[in-house]
């Protein structure tokens, strides 16, 4: 019986670099393309760890075909091996030292990362759609931003301006048909958006978030959106707090929104008046407002309940 090896992949678009942790490193060429990955998948031992980094669409495949093939699969933060290398002080970067480095540290780390879970097809295309509508948006600020002064063009770009409005409402017409496919998925949106300052777009993403993911505990949700706060001690120095900001920038965009929402209705304008009051900034306020929305909508969707401000407002003092 063949021992189980530590891959790392660095994926491109048109091919991936392989390398096997070891005595020494065996490096390959790939293409990447399924009938190829599949025919190299095939040629590891049962068990193996295969570790690479998120790069948008282009690892999805392998990803995919290896997770189906029963091996552990690891798709990490580029963020996270780039740090990994800095730490080991690798001072050039190519695809066959990324591959290496990558397999190295699927190697020694493995037991403090988890596994890739595909997601279904309906959840990729909900996700897919949340992300092209969030570039549309950009897009469109980005647009009117750099035009605002241009002179003698006002009317083509509020032509394109109201062409992406166009494409942003089909996009949001199509979340709402995909969520509607689903009853669990229509039931959690409906409960979620009870939720002051959570609307279609926002409750849109909690859905496809946590049905995503088994978070066991609110604080593992909250973890997953980047908004925990995270220190920085060092003896008696109590080091200022910030986001670790380590989730998907999109959904915690959206979060901060729902919180500046629902910062103007009945339910949480005293919460964040209390906190503005104890010193807090005004974005400070509102991120510890986005966080206990959260937790909420973690409540709300892991025990299938609805919200209840009379439940919920003392435990948010």
């Amino acid at each position: 019986m063949q021992t189980p090896l530590n891959v790392g992949v660095d994926v491109a678009k048109d091919q991936v670099m392989v390398a096997c942790a070891g005595a020494t490193f065996v490096t390959r060429m790939i293409p990447n393309r399924p009938v190829a990955l599949k025919s190299w998948l095939r040629t590891l031992p049962a068990g193996s760890r295969i570790g690479m980094e998120a790069t948008g669409s282009y690892h999805q495949a392998l990803a995919d075909l290896a997770q189906g093939l029963g091996f552990v699969v690891y798709v990490l933060n580029p963020k996270d091996t780039r740090y990994y290398a800095r730490g080991l002080g690798r001072r050039a970067k190519t695809d066959r030292v990324d591959a290496e480095l990558i397999a190295r540290y699927v190697a020694h780390e493995h037991s403090g990362l988890h596994p890739y879970l595909p997601p279904s097809p309906q959840q990729r295309m909900l996700e897919q759609t949340l992300r092209r509508r969030a570039h549309l948006v950009r897009t469109r600020v980005a647009l009117q931003a750099t035009t605002r002064e241009l002179q003698g063009f006002q009317s083509e770009c509020r032509a394109v301006v109201e062409q992406l409005d166009a494409l942003i409402v089909a996009l949001e017409v199509r979340l709402k048909q995909l969520l509607q496919t689903s009853p669990a998925q229509r039931e959690a949106l409906q409960r979620l958006r009870g939720i002051p300052g959570v609307g279609a777009i926002v409750g849109a993403a909690l859905v496809a978030a946590l049905q995503r993911l088994p978070f066991a505990t609110a604080d593992a949700f909250v973890a997953y959106t980047g908004l925990d706060p995270r220190p920085c001690d060092s003896g008696k120095k109590i080091g200022r707090r910030r986001l670790s900001k380590r989730g998907p920038a999109e959904l915690r965009c959206l979060l901060f929104n729902a919180a500046m929402a629902g910062c103007k209705t009945k339910t949480w304008q005293a919460t964040y008046q209390r906190h503005r009051q104890r010193g807090l900034s005004t974005t400070e306020a509102l991120v510890v407002l986005a966080r206990k929305i959260v937790r909420i909508a973690w409540s709300i969707y892991h025990h299938q309940t609805t919200f209840d401000p009379a439940k919920a407002l003392p435990a948010l003092t």
